[in-house]
């Protein structure tokens, strides 16, 4: 039975605060309670006790090429950071050994510089009473932050900075600090919106050692633990509707991983360069197309709801940098804009008030965006729990700037944030006859189109995302493999898909080595 917007508005405020309650519960990235006793601090963290030209700083241990090892010019938030470099090749490692712990978890924090090339580079966290924790140190020409996280038993742990690299490779360190409470990643996604009609086209899929599997399995054996689904109104091929989002719906809570879904309120693809309403609705007065954003969005959870498998997030629109619905919807009219993401989010919430609404724009590094779309929103009460981004390296900017407004508009809005999109290819070849999107050999800096730098940077991305504070992120259709008759144009059975050389399936169809990244820590 319909029901009217205006009559869940009491149920929807209650349900607000029940949703951002779970919000928050989700957010928390942070293990319960503080370990006892005291924590030893980092001495001279930021590398400024010794000057500059400094091998061996105070307080630090130095093994392996000592003169690759030393205090330069240059800090993060000081005058000086430590800095790995030699004409030669050089393995070397700076470390300090922390006494005086209570057991329990902790976090190695800091901020690095990275020109790559390194064969291994990373910042460790070593015998510490359990196994030894690592991450590497992503590529970057602007400060980025790391962490790691382990559990101390014993009373002590290493804190290790570590570079195996040729002649002239460098990386710079600075700001190392090591606080109780550990970080990890609750959101380790994958958008597998065209897997139905890629099975239903003949596509395949083998997992890491060779086996043939469901693709689902395959990931979610892998470590990713949410899928996201998008919903389309009446598309021409009669996938991405109700019943396939329903039908993948079964399978995605049958593996016991959560459910993303995502309304683009449109009949094809929506994006920041379109948003073209549903045909049914063009000709639509604005309170009747308010009306069917809630029709649509009540009918489609309340459906997902009735067969069990309640959708845990929801998003409210895709990529709505300029809106939705064009042209009622478009940003520059924000007030009509407010009124359809508020009629969207009433729907959610009268279905379920534990189900979480995202608003999700593209452009994750675009500080300026952010801060004016989510002004807007806001400044007029639109509600939402959680605040969704697309980061594309290859378009979007650099790790460092993606990282520094997640961190921005994770302090200024109060809400949890998360990548609802990322990809990156693993190769320059084409599957079929479409053009490739992505066809550079180095796409991004210091990440190549290989399997391996698909790995790289898939695994660096979850790294910035995690030490922003961010929940984690999804990465956008690793099953749309090259399949006769699944290609980009709903309208076209013929049309190709120039994103095969981005997905997680090779063109043999086994998992690409960056499958394994889902499993990050």
């Amino acid at each position: 039975m319909r029901t009217s917007i205006t009559a869940v508005a009491a149920r929807s405020a209650l349900s607000a605060l029940t949703a951002l309650a779970c919000a928050a519960a989700l957010a928390a990235a942070t293990l319960a309670g503080p370990p006892a006793g005291a924590a030893a601090s980092v001495a001279n963290g930021g590398f400024e006790a010794d000057g500059t030209g400094v091998a061996a700083p105070a307080g630090w241990t130095t093994t392996g090429t000592a003169a690759a090892d030393y205090t330069e010019t240059g800090g993060r938030s000081g005058t000086y950071r430590l800095t790995h470099w030699s004409s030669g090749a050089y393995t070397v490692r700076t470390s300090q050994r922390l006494t005086g712990l209570g057991s329990g978890p902790y976090t190695l924090s800091l901020w690095v510089k990275n020109g790559g090339g390194q064969s291994s580079i990373h910042a460790a966290l070593e015998n510490c009473g359990g196994p030894d924790r690592r991450t590497a140190i992503p590529v970057t020409a602007d400060w980025l932050k790391v962490v790691v996280s382990t559990s101390v038993s014993g009373g002590s742990c290493t804190v290790s900075l570590y570079s195996a690299a040729a002649a002239g490779n460098w990386a710079s360190f600075d700001d190392v600090s090591f606080t109780p409470g550990a970080t990890a990643l609750t959101l380790r996604g994958a958008d597998v919106s065209s897997l139905a009609k890629s099975e239903a086209r003949g596509g395949v899929y083998y997992g890491p050692d060779g086996a043939r599997r469901d693709a689902l399995t395959i990931l979610r054996n892998a470590g990713a633990n949410h899928a996201r689904l998008k919903v389309w109104v009446n598309p021409a091929d009669g996938f991405n509707d109700k019943a396939h989002v329903l039908a993948m719906a079964r399978r995605v809570k049958a593996l016991g991983m959560g459910l993303l879904v995502d309304f683009h309120y449109s009949d094809t693809w929506a994006d920041p360069g379109k948003q073209y309403k549903p045909a049914a609705w063009t000709g639509y007065s604005f309170d009747r197309l308010r009306q069917a954003v809630y029709d649509h969005t009540y009918d489609v959870l309340n459906a997902l709801k009735s067969q069990g498998t309640t959708a845990d997030m929801v998003q409210v629109g895709n990529e709505i940098n300029d809106g939705m619905l064009w042209e009622d919807g478009r940003s520059a009219n924000f007030d009509r804009l407010a009124d359809l993401l508020k009629s969207g989010v009433s729907a959610v919430r009268a279905v379920s008030g534990s189900t979480r609404v995202v608003l999700h724009l593209a452009e994750a590094a675009n500080s300026s965006l952010f801060r004016w779309w989510f002004d807007n929103a806001t400044s007029r009460g639109v509600p939402f729990d959680m605040i969704g981004a697309s980061y594309y390296p290859y378009w979007h900017g650099t790790l460092a700037a993606m990282q520094a407004n997640l961190m921005d508009v994770r302090a200024r809005y109060g809400r949890p944030v998360f990548l609802a999109e990322t990809a990156y290819p693993f190769g320059t070849g084409n599957d079929d006859a479409e053009p490739n999107i992505i066809t550079a050999a180095t796409p991004y800096p210091g990440y190549p189109a290989t399997p391996a730098g698909q790995a790289a940077l898939f695994r660096d991305v979850l790294s910035t995302v995690q030490a922003a504070g961010g929940l984690g992120a999804f990465y956008w259709e690793p099953t749309w493999t090259a399949v006769t008759g699944n290609g980009w144009d709903p309208a076209n059975p013929a049309s190709g898909n120039g994103w095969e050389n981005q997905a997680l399936f090779d063109f043999a169809d086994r998992a690409t080595p960056a499958l394994a990244e889902f499993a990050h820590q």
